[in-house]
């Protein structure tokens, strides 16, 4: 029997469970794959982009959603923190563009086999390939886990002083993250937050997008405006077309600033040509078109867009891809001008939440003690990591809402048990 049952072996299970059992507590920690940090595997394409390398309160700006629910937790482990400790367990980290922090070796194993050596020298039993299905009480408070294999009936209840539920959301299911905590804090008597994507790519009814599929824009400027014509967000990087509509780096971080498909309509627009003002541009415009003048304008725009962007532009524009430069008219010039700044394309609503990045919605924090992450309702209870109600952008800051608030459950945890015993 351990003392604490940590449910979930992702970032903020196995923070909790080595925070915890640093503090002299005897911890085990159930994960329902074979093996624990399966979702870190694939973070920051394979790198694990470990956090980002900024201020408590920079953090705390790139959560759209009850960044406010983080202040203690940041304050007690900000992205530094985060840093000299996996430097501590022998990872060497870099800091890149945007202040992405990464392992040295650009491979998310070395971070994975950092924490799994960290969880095995402080002796946590790790159980995997095991499903916990519910949170037994007694008077109120933590009694147990009741523990199956996933999709077995069969099961039987562990016995311990206190739980830490950190399952994650609904993102990448086939990386465990299922709901399973949602359904375990709701059946506690815990609100759930309409659980929905959060950086995840978008779906457009512009045909095209899929011409344009495989695509990738380097270098330009996304800007995303509500029905309202008021800019939700807007940012320059590298964004992908797709069969579907839109992906990439861009996408991703816009998509978590468009939250209301059910009663708002969204546009994103594209400048292609972000370090050129329109005057500029359009001169250059006139002096291509007058130095190739007897070229078709399809193998003219070719020295301004990509290949498949270029009879996109033509039929946006209304010009023929066989019609001569010099027969360009001035009209036809603005349309091609208003085109590379600002190239627009319409959002009809997110892809599945099973693409997302990340998800929105869960535990409600209204709920949760934001200093230990325990449960208000249920002594003994304790939540960290995605399955609460808060998601961030990309570029480290949802990983470092998974230590933080691991930590966090962790060193919760550890003082309840230890008053209990006291």
């Amino acid at each position: 029997m351990s003392d604490l049952i940590v449910v979930g072996g992702g970032a903020a299970g196995m923070m909790a469970a080595i925070t915890a059992a640093r503090l002299g507590v005897s911890v085990t920690l159930i994960e329902r794959n074979q093996k624990v940090g399966r979702k870190l595997y694939i973070t920051g394409k394979g790198r694990c982009n470990v956090t980002n390398h900024c201020s408590p309160e920079q953090v705390r700006a790139s959560v759209p959603h009850n960044g406010k629910f983080l202040y203690s937790a940041l304050e007690h482990t900000p992205p530094a923190w985060v840093e000299e400790f996996f430097e501590s367990l022998g990872v060497s980290l870099k800091v890149e563009r945007g202040n992405r922090v990464f392992p040295a070796s650009d491979k998310s194993i070395d971070i994975i086999d950092a924490l799994f050596q960290e969880l095995k020298r402080l002796k946590v039993t790790m159980t995997t390939w095991r499903r916990v299905s519910s949170v037994s009480l007694t008077e109120g408070a933590v009694f147990g886990v009741e523990i199956g294999t996933p999709g077995d009936k069969w099961g039987w209840r562990e016995p311990c002083k206190a739980v830490i539920l950190a399952t994650g959301g609904l993102s990448y299911p086939a990386t465990g993250s299922t709901g399973d905590g949602h359904r375990i804090a709701e059946e506690l008597g815990h609100t759930i937050v309409d659980i929905k994507p959060s950086l995840v790519p978008l779906e457009s009814p512009d045909a095209f997008c899929g011409q344009m599929q495989g695509l990738a824009l380097k270098n330009v400027v996304l800007t995303v405006k509500n029905q309202k014509k008021k800019i939700l967000y807007q940012e320059q990087g590298e964004l992908l077309f797709t069969h579907f509509g839109l992906s990439g780096p861009l996408v991703l971080s816009a998509s978590a600033h468009m939250r209301g498909f059910d009663r708002e309509q969204y546009t994103c627009a594209i400048d292609l040509k972000p370090a050129l003002d329109e005057p500029t541009l359009d001169a250059r415009l006139v002096r291509e078109l007058t130095q190739g003048a007897n070229k078709d304008m399809d193998n003219l725009l070719g020295a301004l867009a990509p290949r498949l962007l270029v009879p996109v532009l033509l039929e946006r524009a209304g010009i023929p891809g066989e019609k001569k430069a010099h027969d360009v008219t001035k009209q036809e010039r603005r349309r091609l001008l208003e085109l590379f700044k600002s190239f627009t394309v319409a959002v009809s609503g997110p892809r599945p939440i099973d693409e997302a990045i990340i998800t929105s919605g869960g535990v409600k924090v209204s709920e949760v003690d934001p200093r230990t992450m325990q449960s208000k309702k249920v002594p003994g209870l304790f939540f960290a990591g995605e399955l609460l109600d808060m998601d961030a952008y990309t570029g480290g800051f949802n990983l470092q809402i998974a230590w933080a608030t691991g930590r966090a459950a962790g060193e919760g945890a550890a003082a309840f048990i230890n008053q209990a015993v006291v």
